[in-house]
């Protein structure tokens, strides 16, 4: 049988080189008169000529039907193909790849599919070849391996559909996340492995961890960790320090990753003799020299190289050089284990801007982003400028990504500064749920739009609806009204507030207010603005106070209104350093039947002692009175409690009924607060925070005199207990920033009440987006 199969493959290849060897033979050349395509379906004949390397009238050769073949498999487009010839006639027989009808995924549910469908080839309505399922079902295993899932199976599996068509199907099993068993340190003499494991990304895989992947073993990250390790010993003297390798072994089981990073670290340096030069004529070496962070004798830290640089360089472009270069030049002194650091300004012209280039912008308008920027084409370049113009780009949330950078002008002494931007969506449709100690369950649905027509106008929609609060609003903001450095605000409001539990009525507050903003400064701004409101005290209880009781009834409020402020804060958000303080006032009157003149003062310092810690000293001070003899009604009165005084309950410090119990709020007040906001020993990713604290403050002057009224149920006269009595308290608290928004827990006791005063010992905020 073997003899017999070998004489059929000989024969074979005698039959397919017959015409040529005739040809030879014969001499008379073997022309095509015709090519005949067959299998094809979808694909039109013109299509496939392009693919073959024979045209009509052209000598057949066997080396040109290969190169053909291997074009037409080339293209993806077919299964197979084949090319015969006889007697003039080149036959191409092809079967087409089918098309790819449906893409699916099943079994995913840490992964959407939306997000595996980005990450592979295939795509519906395409070609399908056995290469792209291959190449794609490789790929998505590669995801789930950098999610750390490397239990994850993807099989692929082709259903045939009619017309030439399939559905593929990724049918995954995802697995257990695979975990971080432990991580070990070889070669660590100076540190301890629990300081190393601090300082890497990678953590050891803990029950606690059910909400970080950080405890997943991903490559990357072990990269990166490599980096922070070097950078870590260089940040305390080790200039030699390297990672000899970082090593990953998966357990049997596959569940868990076993990390090992083997290092060297060893001398560590000093620092030696610090020079620095310049190359600049009109720069003083002495002038610079005061920034130089590097001290001779003093531990090496690599940082301080970069922070020094940094800041030398900083203030250069403020003297308009743009492209000052300062180079470090390190030279190592392994007997006496120092490093001597030679600082050279590198010799530049001074620089103006050209032109100011904005890129990356589909839907925001460049003046939008031009009117961010402190300085202008021409003038002289200004580093500290720059930054701010770029913070500021950034400031308006409408780009997950701005950066400004330099770059020469068409002549030494011109820089172009290119601002490129990421746009990012501007529109937000938020949902909350929650409870809060002062409001009780609540709801809260927004609707806003941060950059309307690409212009940076705002607009907003918000609905709030808690047990003892409803409130409503709508506004409407552009920040430069009449192309000028000028914020205009229209607002309209509806607020429904239930203080039966303080003072036995309710209050319905309605209207709308216009408002300008403008700034003297990067740190000094003010605004004014005029609110038209209708006041509605109802639902006053038999029971209620009689102060409360004569005051039911609606009235309305005309008022003309403005705040200046000081930002020194580093961080509007979760400032840690700085401060802040605004002054304001109100009047009514111009209109209406309220006639009163407010005044407010408040102001905040924050100080960092060290990382994590952040102390606070607030301040607040609030005066209101009537003008005119007219009393100030209740819901304008100033609350002292709660949120503002822990340790006494919402309004339960300052004037009262004597014989009812009903807060009745004070014409003035003011309040302050101490806190040191600290860790507390449990891992960063837990995202929680302690803090300490002292809170104290006074409200009283009631313009109501005593009477001698005698009420069901009161056993003597009516009256207004209010002293100038300053209350304090003191306290502890946690903040968890959980995925479910931001949760306040407080425990705070009074040191210094009045008898009448109502207190309150825990309490609890809860808010949620999603």
């Amino acid at each position: 049988m073997a003899v017999l199969a070998v004489l059929c493959l000989v024969w074979l290849g005698l039959t397919a080189r017959l015409p040529l060897v005739f040809a030879a033979e014969t001499g008379s050349p073997l022309q095509i008169s015709e090519i005949a395509v067959q299998g094809n379906q979808r694909i039109e004949v013109e299509a496939i000529y392009n693919y073959i390397d024979l045209k009509i009238g052209d000598q057949f050769s066997q080396e040109r039907v290969d190169s053909s073949l291997k074009s037409l498999f080339r293209s993806q487009l077919f299964a197979d193909a084949q090319m015969s010839f006889d007697r003039g006639v080149l036959t191409v027989k092809v079967k087409e790849n089918p098309i790819v009808y449906r893409l699916y995924f099943e079994g995913n549910k840490k992964l959407d599919s939306a997000r595996l469908r980005d990450e592979i080839q295939l795509r519906e309505s395409t070609v399908y070849t056995k290469t792209k399922v291959q190449s794609d079902t490789t790929r998505l295993l590669e995801i789930y391996r950098r999610a750390g899932r490397y239990d994850a199976r993807v099989e692929p599996k082709i259903v045939p559909r009619a017309q030439n068509r399939v559905d593929v199907v990724f049918e995954i099993t995802e697995g257990a996340a695979t975990g971080i068993g432990g991580i070990r340190f070889i070669g660590n003499n100076r540190f301890e492995a629990d300081e190393l494991r601090r300082i890497i990304l990678t953590r050891e895989t803990r029950w606690w961890r059910f909400l970080s992947t950080e405890d997943n073993y991903d490559p990357d990250r072990i990269n990166i960790d490599r980096e922070y390790l070097r950078r870590y010993y260089l940040k305390n003297g080790f200039a030699d320090f390297r990672v000899v390798s970082a090593t990953a072994e998966l357990s049997p089981d596959r569940r868990y990753f076993y990390l090992t990073f083997t290092v060297e670290e060893g001398e560590r340096y000093r620092v030696g003799k610090v020079n620095l030069t310049s190359q600049i004529k009109k720069i003083q070496p002495s002038e610079l020299e005061g920034e130089i962070k590097t001290i001779e004798g003093d531990w090496y830290d690599n940082s301080l190289i970069d922070s020094s640089i940094a800041v030398m360089t900083n203030l250069l472009g403020n003297r308009g050089y743009a492209f000052a270069t300062i180079e470090p030049k390190i030279t190592k002194n392994s007997q006496y284990y120092t490093l001597d650091i030679d600082y050279t300004i590198k010799e530049t012209p001074k620089s103006y801007i050209e032109k100011i280039n904005i890129l990356g912008n589909v839907r925001t308008l460049d003046s939008v982003i031009r009117r961010e920027f402190r300085l202008a084409e021409g003038d002289a370049f200004n580093t500290t400028r720059v930054n701010r113009s770029e913070q500021r780009v950034r400031n308006l949330g409408f780009f997950s990504a701005a950066e400004v950078t330099s770059a020469p002008g068409s002549t030494p002494d011109r820089s172009i500064l290119n601002t490129r931007v990421q746009e990012q969506g501007t529109g937000q449709v938020n949902f909350g749920a929650g409870y809060s100690s002062a409001d009780g369950l609540l709801g809260q649905v927004s609707l806003g739009e941060r950059n309307l027509l690409g212009r940076g106008y705002a607009v907003n929609i918000s609905a709030t609806v808690a047990q003892l609060r409803q409130n409503y609003d709508i506004s409407f903001t552009d920040p430069y009204f009449m192309n000028r450095p000028l914020s205009a605000t229209i607002q309209l409001f509806n607020t429904l507030t239930n203080s039966q539990a303080a003072s036995q009525y309710s209050q319905e507050t309605k209207g709308g207010s216009v408002g300008f903003g403008f700034s003297y400064s990067e740190r000094l701004s003010q605004s004014v603005r005029y609110s038209y409101r209708l006041d509605d005290i109802r639902n006053v209880q038999p029971t209620a106070s009689s102060f409360i009781q004569e005051q039911a009834g609606k009235t309305t409020t005309s008022l003309v209104g403005h705040d200046i402020s000081f930002d020194y804060l580093d961080n509007s958000y979760e400032p840690s350093n700085g401060f802040y303080a605004s002054y304001g006032n109100d009047v009514s009157g111009l209109g209406g039947d309220i006639h009163t003149v407010r005044t407010r003062f408040r102001s905040t310092v924050f100080y960092s002692p060290a990382s994590q810690w952040i102390g606070s000293l607030h301040g607040e001070i609030g005066n209101i009175y009537g003008t005119g003899h007219q009393a100030v009604r209740i819901g304008d009165r100033y609350f002292l409690g709660g949120d503002n005084l822990r340790g006494f309950a919402s309004g339960g410090a300052g004037p009262r009924d004597a014989c009812t119990g009903d807060a009745l709020g004070g014409n003035r007040y003011w309040s302050g607060t101490a806190e040191l906001q600290l860790p507390i020993g449990v891992p960063e990713e837990f995202g929680m925070s302690g803090r300490v604290f002292s809170d104290f403050g006074a409200a009283y002057g009631v313009n109501y005199s005593s009477r001698a009224i005698i009420i069901p149920g009161c056993k003597g006269p009516e009256d207004i207990q209010s002293t100038t009595f300053t209350r304090v308290s003191y306290g502890t608290g946690m903040t968890w920033k959980s995925p479910f928004g931001p949760i306040r827990l407080d425990f705070a006791w009074p040191i210094r009440q009045e008898k009448f005063d109502r207190t309150e010992v825990f309490r609890i905020s809860f808010g949620s987006r999603f």
